[in-house]
């Protein structure tokens, strides 16, 4: 079995019901999504030690957007791109307890 290649992989649910139902999408998951990825770049996390990745329906839209950090199996629930100092440093303490 190989290893993961990064040590935090980061996944944004996108999922869009286009109004159907609640989504996360509804919370301007892709906005975060993005602006996570480039604070962690600005930091020189990524894409070298954390992955930030899109996913479709985690099945906890009422509570979205949700974003997921693996193998850690840490999850943030009603997340905004406000959250992304937050969501950083909860990596940034992640990797920091790897060492």
């Amino acid at each position: 079995m190989d290893t993961a290649p990064y040590k935090c992989h980061v996944f944004v649910c996108v999922n869009d019901r286009k109004g159907a139902r609640k989504s996360c999408a509804d919370g301007a998951s892709p906005a975060l999504r993005l602006a996570l990825k480039e604070r962690l770049q600005e930091k020189g996390l990524a894409p070298t030690e954390v992955r930030v990745s899109q996913s479709l329906c985690m099945g906890l839209c009422d509570n979205g957007p949700n974003v997921v950090i693996y193998p850690q199996n840490i999850r943030v629930s009603a997340a905004g791109v406000e959250d992304v100092e937050r969501i950083v440093s909860i990596i940034e303490n992640l990797l920091s307890a790897q060492d």
